[in-house]
Formats: structure tokens, C-alpha cells, sequence
């Protein structure tokens, strides 16, 4: 299971918004810097509202939403690249991870304490940016010296690394992050054993109060134009609200979201955004038993997302019965969708798209 990081300054909220993330998660948010030293680890129901459509049109007993995982870590300061509040462990952890979603601080609260003593979250964004540039760079240099070795005795991975490599070191010594390069698959093939901090797709989540859920502020707006330039994606949260949001019932939760003018928490939006930002898509299937949501890689072929479900009906692949859930909805049944030459039989060159609802033939 892919999973995404959740990084940022101590005391910014990381490990209150992972609470609610996981809903009984045990990491705990407590009001000074390092209160969370081991990575908590949970996964999460991705929201799909398309699940209850699909379960009413295939009269289906359950629903099961596919989910992902989000990793808890430590906070980061000045000086973790170089080992400074165990930052060498909490880079670590977050080099495993598959993408990031960086909690920004964009709240005043005097009864919070802030490592920098002061609300900025251009100056924060700057802290993490550079703390990871400076340990990719730190990686880079060393791998160049060996990938030279391999290039000037003539092996062509060996090339293909290190001219990779200069690229990315180029880009560092600018101040730009490695995913601002325009990398080719095979470049980026050449690289991806070394885990790069700033290669890795990153998301925003401004945290604000309780009263800018709906409109943000001052503060968010320079997250996005942080963001912007590096081609990012920011998220109103608030950590506040989610983790009372997890106390109350189905309708109190409504009534409280409507109350603050906004239709759903931030919560759902930056779990979708991050699914997404990870290059995941989904499909269903659906039928009397349950309707059911599949987490596949974008790009992926109709054997390959079968093999999803059961590595045997990958091998053992005929073709894929196809309809597109507007389609489907607007039809009413598989039946309905038929008739109207609205289903299709798809071979294994089929590149399964986002939304597809499918009935899978094998030989098996």
C-alpha cells in the first residue's frame, strides 16, 4: 500500500490531524515540540460518495471503499539535515514514505507554542524545504563520486545516473526541489533507489481556525503562492474542527460543518487530494453481494487492474465487461446500460479509466 507522509514544524498540528485521519489512532498531540519520536502508521477509508450511488443501482448488501495509508512524523527544525532533534531518523522515515503532505501552521494561538516563536508559514514552508534539499544534496555528492566511476569505465547506467544526478544537484544548488526538474521515466528509473526527499509529490495543508475553515486567510494565501510556483496543490484544514468532528454523530457532524459554511471538512478533500497526488485511481465492481471500490495506478491495463482483485484473474484474463458509472447511474442497471450499447467488451490493451464499473471474465 502506497503511503503518504504528514511533515512539518512541531506544534503545527501533524499529529492532531492524524488523529482524526485514522479516528482511533494513538498518537498523541500534546503541546510541546517531539511529542511523536516513532512514526504512527494508519490507513484510511478514501471518501467516495459514487459507493452509495453504485450500491443502490446494484441492490448491493455492504460497501467497501478501497483506503490508504498515511504516516505520522515527527516534527522537523533548523538543522535536521544535520542530525539536529533526531532529524536524521525523522528524514529517515519520511525518504520511505511515497508522497507528502506538509502541515503548515496558519493559526494564531497563544496557547500554542510555536518553535520559531512567531506565525509565518512562508519562513516554516522555507525550514522543511531546506532541511530536505540539504540532505538530498548531501546524498547526491556522494553518489556522484561512485556513479563517475562507473561512466568514465564506460558502463551506460552508470552515465545515464550521473547525468541524472548532475541535473537534480543543479536544481538543488538553485533552491529548487528535485520534482520542479522535468525528469524522463528513465531518468527518474535511474534515481529512484536513493529516495529523494524533494522528489517526492508534496501537497499543502494550510491548518487554520475554527472560523477560516471556509474562507482561509492572510496566511493561506502565501501557502499558495509558495505552492503555485512549484506546481503544488493546497488544502484548507482544521485540525481543531476535525478532531471534534470525530466526537459527534453522522447528523451532529453536518449541522456543525454547515454552521461554519462549508459542505465537508478539510479532512476528505486532502485524503482525496493525496490518493490522486499518488498517482492512484479507482474502479468498481458491484453486484448483489457489495459494491466495491479498487485502488489502481494510473495507466493501468485491464489485466493488471484484474490481477488487483486475484493475482489468478490477471493470468487467466478474457476480457472486461466495461460502462462508465455516469453511464451506469443514468441507466439505472448493467442490464439497461446494455441495451443501450453502452457496455464494452475490453481486451487486455484496454487502460482502465477513472470510474469504471467492471465485470471481469476469466478462464479460472
Amino acid at each position: 500500500m502506497l503511503k503518504a507522509g504528514i511533515v512539518g514544524l512541531p506544534n503545527v498540528g501533524k499529529s492532531t490531524l492524524f488523529n482524526a485521519l485514522v479516528a482511533n489512532a494513538k498518537a498523541e498531540a500534546a503541546n510541546f515540540p517531539f511529542c511523536t519520536i516513532e512514526p504512527n502508521v494508519g490507513t484510511v477509508t478514501v471518501p467516495d460518495e459514487r459507493l452509495e450511488v453504485l450500491a443502490k443501482v446494484g441492490n448491493s448488501a455492504q460497501i467497501v471503499p478501497t483506503r490508504m495509508e498515511f504516516v505520522d512524523i515527527a516534527g522537523l527544525v533548523k538543522g535536521a539535515s544535520k542530525g539536529e532533534g533526531l532529524g536524521n531518523q525523522f528524514l529517515a522515515n519520511i525518504r520511505t514514505c511515497n508522497a507528502i503532505a506538509h502541515v503548515v501552521r496558519c493559526f494564531e494561538d497563544e496557547n500554542i507554542l510555536h518553535v520559531e516563536n512567531s506565525i509565518d508559514p512562508v519562513r516554516d514552508i522555507e525550514i522543511i524545504n531546506l532541511e530536505l534539499a540539504l540532505s538530498d544534496l548531501a546524498q547526491v555528492d556522494r553518489r556522484i563520486d561512485r556513479s563517475r566511476k562507473g561512466a568514465r569505465a564506460g558502463d551506460a547506467d552508470a552515465k545515464l545516473e550521473l547525468a541524472t544526478l548532475e541535473k537534480v544537484r543543479e536544481a538543488l544548488d538553485l533552491g529548487k526541489p528535485a520534482r520542479s526538474l522535468d525528469l524522463s521515466d528513465e531518468e527518474l528509473g535511474a534515481i529512484e533507489f536513493l529516495q529523494l526527499l524533494t522528489l517526492k509529490p508534496t501537497i499543502y495543508a494550510a491548518n487554520v481556525s475554527e472560523s477560516d475553515l471556509a474562507t482561509g486567510n492572510a496566511f493561506v494565501e502565501r501557502v499558495r503562492a509558495i505552492a503555485e510556483a512549484e506546481k503544488a496543490e493546497v488544502i484548507i484544514v482544521s485540525a481543531q474542527v476535525e478532531s471534534e468532528l470525530v466526537e459527534l454523530s453522522a447528523e451532529e457532524r453536518q449541522d456543525f460543518l454547515e454552521s461554519l459554511g462549508v459542505s465537508e471538512g478539510g479532512l476528505k478533500s486532502l485524503i482525496r487530494a493525496t490518493y490522486h497526488l499518488l498517482g492512484l485511481r479507482t474502479y468498481f465492481t458491484v453486484g448483489p453481494k457489495e459494491a466495491r471500490a479498487w485502488t489502481i495506478h494510473a495507466g493501468m491495463s485491464a489485466p493488471q487492474a484484474a490481477g488487483v482483485i486475484h493475482s489468478d484473474f490477471e493470468r487467466a484474463f478474457i476480457r472486461a465487461e466495461t460502462v462508465a458509472f455516469d453511464d451506469l447511474v443514468a441507466t439505472g442497471s448493467m442490464t439497461a446500460a446494455k441495451e443501450k450499447g453502452l457496455v464494452r467488451s475490453e481486451g487486455k490493451e484496454y487502460i482502465v479509466k477513472e470510474g469504471d464499473v467492471i465485470l471481469f471474465r476469466t478462464s479460472a
